[in-house]
């Protein structure tokens, strides 16, 4: 074909400009790679995958995953569309190419926790440089089977349920156009890995399921979540301990508990979190808006808080929330440095309990606006041992849902900060 086309170049150049010649050799350039390079294909169906919705084919998806693995250039494993019975599978690396996995069909996972002795996620990717996740295909946790067996809520030293996906050492990854269904425990969680991706994604489950947090970051960098809906019964996004240079932008959030940093300052030692800049978002009908939660004393319990001096080191600096939208939202500016979330816990003299250890500082929140569901629109309730120092208030402009009522702001332990331009309420800074 090349040839063919210089052929014709040739013969034609008394009568055409000379001009056509760069074009000619972009276009023979441009077609040359993918007519020498082939990408290699793997379809799990043959690898033994059976698309009736009863076979466990964690075996079929583990043989494609180390066909592809093994294979230069970037190969693909294919799910194509059915239902996909998979019992928990780890999907290991290094390997030799950028691994596209393409998921059109529904990929469910076994009901109740029978199937999960032994194992913390359903979907493990673990130890890879270079991933695609896509193909608009549904991972399906079916966790409404099991929601009512997670005792954590009321629990500290409860057990976890498997999250449903986990990005585990992983560098150089996207995870887009998917959906993430009923996840037993966290929908998508980020944990050592860096360069990572999630942009048009849909997570869904009811407002009542325990602990199912959209995605979940911690010990990473370099985390991008885009434009992606989230709806479930926890934390739309949750940021933990060991995270920075963290995006959040154009997510919708609801319901849920929003969008969170923490809890931290929960065990002795633990990292904070360091430059997050959430922008762009909607957050209709959560408990939460944007927030920050740190444990009082380090722990949940005296023990806990007489060893959190330890923990002295964690701290959370350059975060940045703006040009955000609230519809209905009970607090949707809220600094909690007294988080704890068990029964247990309001039923101990204050006493017991030492301020968190978490020093706070460099937050700025600008441009948020829309509507509280509660009175208290801002409620900054720094530490005692730690105040809160350099926040910013500024351009918020958050209504009481009840008509004719104020909202209002309240700040505990804030030692230094500036507000400026619209404030309803007005700043307690």
């Amino acid at each position: 074909m090349l040839n063919l086309l210089l052929s014709r170049h040739t013969n034609s150049m008394t009568s055409r400009p000379l001009v056509t010649l760069p074009f000619l050799m972009m276009m023979t350039t441009s077609w040359w790679p993918q007519a020498t390079c082939s990408r290699q294909v793997f379809d799990v169906t043959n690898f033994g995958a059976v698309a009736d919705g009863l076979t466990d084919n964690s075996k079929a998806f583990e043989r494609a995953w180390l066909k592809a693995c093994e294979s230069p250039g970037r190969p693909a494993v294919v799910v194509p569309k059915g239902e996909y019975l998979l019992h928990p599978v780890v999907f290991r690396g290094p390997c030799r190419g950028y691994v596209e996995m393409r998921v059109a069909g529904v990929v469910r996972a076994p009901a109740g926790l029978d199937a999960f002795r032994g194992y913390h996620e359903w979907i493990n990717f673990a130890g890879i440089d270079g991933l695609l996740l896509t193909g608009g295909g549904t991972f399906d946790g079916r966790g409404a089977s099991s929601w009512h067996l997670n005792d954590c809520p009321r629990k500290p030293d409860c057990i976890p349920p498997p999250s449903s996906i986990k990005l585990g050492r992983v560098r150089n990854a996207t995870i887009t156009g998917v959906t993430s269904l009923d996840s037993k425990f966290f929908h998508v969680t980020i944990v050592g890995s860096h360069d990572v991706e999630i942009s048009h994604v849909s997570i869904r489950a009811p407002r009542d399921s325990p602990n199912t947090d959209g995605v979940h970051i911690q010990g990473s960098s370099n985390v991008r979540v885009t434009d992606t809906a989230v709806g479930t019964g926890d934390d739309c996004v949750s940021v933990g301990p060991g995270s920075a240079d963290v995006t959040v932008s154009g997510v919708s959030c609801g319901p849920g508990h929003g969008i969170s940093v923490g809890s931290l300052g929960r065990s002795p030692g633990e990292a904070g979190v360091r430059r997050l800049r959430v922008s762009n978002c909607t957050i209709a009908g959560t408990a939460n808006g944007v927030r920050i939660k740190t444990w009082r004393g380090g722990g949940p319990t005296p023990a806990a808080a007489a060893s959190s001096s330890a923990a002295a080191a964690a701290a959370v600096s350059g975060l940045v929330f703006e040009d955000i939208v609230m519809r209905r939202v009970r607090n949707p500016i809220i600094i909690d440095q007294e988080y704890c979330p068990y029964v247990s816990c309001h039923h101990q003299s204050e006493r017991r309990w030492s301020p968190s250890v978490v020093r706070i500082s460099d937050v700025k929140f600008r441009n948020i606006r829309g509507v509280s569901a509660t009175q208290v629109a801002v409620k900054l309730s720094c530490s005692a041992a730690r105040p809160c120092r350099g926040l910013e208030l500024r351009d918020i402009d958050l209504r009481y849902v009840r008509r004719g009522v104020a909202t209002v702001s309240r700040c505990a332990n804030v030692a230094g900060g500036v507000a400026g331009g619209t404030l309803v309420p007005p700043s307690c800074i």
